[in-house]
C-alpha cells in the first residue's frame, strides 16, 4: 500500500502540456495532463524532481525542456551536494533535474533514476503522521525539515513550504489551486495542505 504511480498536472491547454512533456521526458513519463480552469498564481505549493546519474543528463533533459518551451529558474550548476538545475514548464509546473555526481563517467543514456514529487507543507511533523496514517512508509527522513516516502514509481517527500520555495529559487508566494492530482493505490482523500490524491483503477 502507499504507492504513487502516476501524477496527474491541470493544465489550461491538454494537447500543448502533451506535447511539452513528450519532447521534454519521452512518452512513458509518469505525468498526465488533465484539463482545469481553476484559478492559480505564483508558486503552487510542490516541485516535480528528476534525479538522473550524471551530469551530462542533466544538461540533456534541461536543453530538451528548454527547447521545448521551458523556463530557465536555475541555470544548471555544481553545488556541495552534486549538479543540477531548474525550470518551469508552460504549464507552470516547477521541475528540477539532478546528479549527486559532479562528473560525467560515461555517454549521457538519458536514463532517469528517480521522479520525486516534493510538497511544501505547513506543518511537516503533522503531515508525516497523516501519510503514515493513510499507509505510506518512511524512507529517509531529517527531523522536521524533511521526510521521504517509500511510494514506489514516484518517491513523495514533505518539504516546509518556504524551504522548497527557496530550494527551487521561487517566492514562496501563491494561491488558488496546487493544479495536481496524486494517482496511487492509497485511496482517494486530500491532505492537510489540500493536495488530493485519486485512487487509480485496476
Amino acid at each position: 500500500m502507499g504507492t504513487i504511480e502516476l501524477v496527474t498536472i491541470e493544465v489550461a491547454d491538454t494537447t500543448a502540456a502533451e506535447a511539452f512533456y513528450s519532447a521534454a521526458f519521452g512518452p512513458d513519463s509518469k505525468v498526465r495532463v488533465r484539463e482545469s480552469q481553476e484559478p492559480s498564481t505564483g508558486f503552487r505549493g510542490f516541485t516535480m524532481s528528476l534525479v538522473v546519474p550524471q551530469p551530462a543528463t542533466v544538461n540533456s533533459l534541461i536543453d530538451n525542456a528548454l527547447a521545448a518551451g521551458a523556463t530557465v529558474i536555475k541555470p544548471a550548476a555544481k553545488s556541495l551536494w552534486g549538479y543540477g538545475g531548474g525550470f518551469q514548464a508552460p504549464d507552470g509546473t516547477i521541475w528540477t533535474v539532478a546528479s549527486s555526481s559532479k562528473k560525467d563517467t560515461a555517454p549521457d543514456t538519458g536514463q532517469i533514476d528517480a521522479i520525486v514529487l516534493q510538497l511544501g507543507v505547513a506543518d511537516a511533523a503533522a503531515s508525516k503522521k497523516f501519510y503514515l496514517d493513510h499507509g505510506l512508509a518512511v524512507s529517509k527522513g531529517f527531523g522536521s525539515r524533511y521526510v521521504e516516502f517509500d511510494t514506489g514509481p514516484v518517491r513523495l517527500s514533505l518539504i516546509k513550504r518556504d524551504a522548497l520555495a527557496k530550494t527551487a529559487g521561487v517566492s514562496s508566494d501563491g494561491t488558488g489551486s496546487h493544479r495536481l492530482r496524486i494517482g496511487g493505490d492509497a485511496g482517494a482523500f486530500t491532505d492537510p495542505d489540500g493536495f488530493v490524491w485519486e485512487a487509480l483503477d485496476g
